[in-house]
């Protein structure tokens, strides 16, 4: 039981407040019951434990995450480049019969480093959009069908197998474009250069199997 004093304000018919609670008067005597507010229950946003705020989606937009980015450029990139260096041009390909078109070796590796930066980008950008939809399952067959240009075409020496992969390759690069079109315009965007080195290659592919 508390008493009465003057910290007390009325707040209606019989009912005081002290702070956060309501005094009422007692049925027997002037005394006064503590009687508890009840308060609006808010929902408790924190980063720890309790209630992680993980939101995948802000106002309907994919909410970019720093590491799927960076697991996508270092597959992309890593990969492509230790498949490179394990399946370098060698005596084998110096002593083909080349177009006229044909760029020099030093140019393969800046190219396809940059390249594999924008593959990479454009795979983290659709993989939040959405991990099974049409456009992931065309990237991840492009990338596929990359890794196994090299081994086919430098590591077992067969120009008319690298040439039927790099057909596939240019072929779910264009289907990519496609499918990211309106979706995601950027990473449809970020393929094309892609798309454009790879016919350029698929020609210069075309090319040796002729003249050799």
């Amino acid at each position: 039981m508390l008493g009465t004093s003057s910290s007390m304000t009325e707040v209606g018919p019989g009912l005081c407040s002290r702070g956060n609670v309501l005094l009422t008067p007692a049925l027997s005597g002037g005394s006064w019951v503590i009687a508890k507010r009840r308060a609006k229950k808010r929902p408790l946003l924190t980063t720890g434990g309790r209630t992680p705020l993980q939101p995948s989606l802000k106002a309907g937009v994919p909410v970019h995450r720093f590491d799927h980015y960076l697991v996508f450029i270092l597959l992309s990139l890593g990969g492509g480049l230790l498949i490179g260096l394990i399946n370098m041009p060698g005596e084998w390909y110096d002593s083909l019969a080349k177009p006229w078109f044909t760029p020099p070796n030093w140019l393969f590796g800046p190219a396809w480093t940059i390249l594999y930066v924008l593959i990479g980008t454009a795979g983290a950008r659709t993989f939040e959009q959405s991990r099974t939809s049409p456009a992931m399952i065309a990237w991840i067959a492009q990338l596929v069908l990359n890794f196994a240009w090299s081994p086919a075409f430098f590591g077992l020496q067969l120009p008319a197998l690298g040439l039927a992969i790099i057909i596939v390759l240019l072929l779910s690069i264009l289907a990519f474009i496609g499918l990211s079109w309106r979706r995601d315009l950027i990473s449809s965007a970020l393929f094309i250069p892609y798309g454009l080195w790879v016919g350029y290659a698929t020609a210069l592919n075309a090319a040796i199997v002729s003249m050799n």
